[in-house]
């Protein structure tokens, strides 16, 4: 066939040229794009929300029911390795869970219930403490970096939470918490020895992977573990807005 020209060399050159420019740029490595702190830290600062509700509902896959859309769950492998009373206990709290569930009597949801409740929070971070606001009955959270839990036992609803950088991911151990939270609506529960690690990870940087390691020896047979998408938001003009909890009676 005809040779190309000098001209449709130099075109063909040119296209080659644009689109491994482009290949470049789309191979831009995920802790590039992400924002940072001046000491190098990823930044997490800004508003976050996980946008569906199954986590909060029940957090194992579930067909439909009254007043309860189906849902994929977040737990890995899809079960909960209760032992046989703490497995016991679970069902009589799903039989009673519209009436019986602790966040029906506005008190505060615990680690890690309180991120995935459908409302949004914001974090802020500096070297020393990571804080995080919810929207949700304006609960309040301060991580401690770099240092140890206090002594225990101590039984608090939203636990001790100490933080450390491993790598470009935020790991928070917390501890020392009361009995007295669930892990959703359908009755997953946990004694006063929960122990909870929160791995929090940029996806890019709107989205932030959100592993939990979950263990407890009253209640399930082995560690286990759940993990979510948080979603940034971007809106211009968004902020935490007010939210008033009003206990059902009949849990009075």
């Amino acid at each position: 066939g005809r040779k190309p020209s000098i001209l449709e060399n130099r075109a063909m050159a040119r296209t080659l040229i644009v689109v491994a420019a482009a290949l470049c740029l789309t191979a831009t490595p995920a802790s590039a794009q992400i924002p940072r702190t001046p000491d190098g830290k990823p930044d997490l600062s800004g508003f976050w929300q996980v946008l569906h509700t199954s986590a909060w509902l029940d957090i194992q896959d579930h067909s439909a029911e009254k007043d309860v859309p189906a849902g994929l769950g977040v737990v890995e492998g899809n079960e909960i390795p209760y032992l046989p009373a703490a497995l016991e206990k679970k069902k009589q709290n799903h039989a009673t869970r519209h009436t019986a569930d602790p966040a029906l009597k506005c008190y505060l949801p615990g680690v890690p219930r309180i991120t995935y409740m459908p409302f949004p929070f914001q974090i802020f971070q500096t070297p020393q403490k990571v804080g995080i606001l919810y929207e949700y009955v304006h609960a309040v959270r301060e991580v401690y970096l770099n240092s140890e839990h206090l002594e225990g036992p101590i039984e608090w609803w939203m636990g001790d939470s100490r933080g450390k950088w491993d790598g470009d991911t935020l790991v928070v151990d917390v501890v020392h918490f009361n009995d007295q939270t669930w892990f959703d609506r359908a009755g997953n529960h946990h004694s006063e020895l929960l122990h909870v690690v929160e791995r929090y990870s940029f996806i890019d940087r709107d989205h932030l992977n959100y592993e939990v390691t979950i263990e407890d020896p009253k209640v399930f047979s082995r560690p286990w573990k759940m993990n979510l998408i948080l979603y940034r938001h971007r809106e211009p003009r968004f902020q935490l807005l007010e939210y008033e909890c009003h206990a059902l009676e009949s849990t009075n």
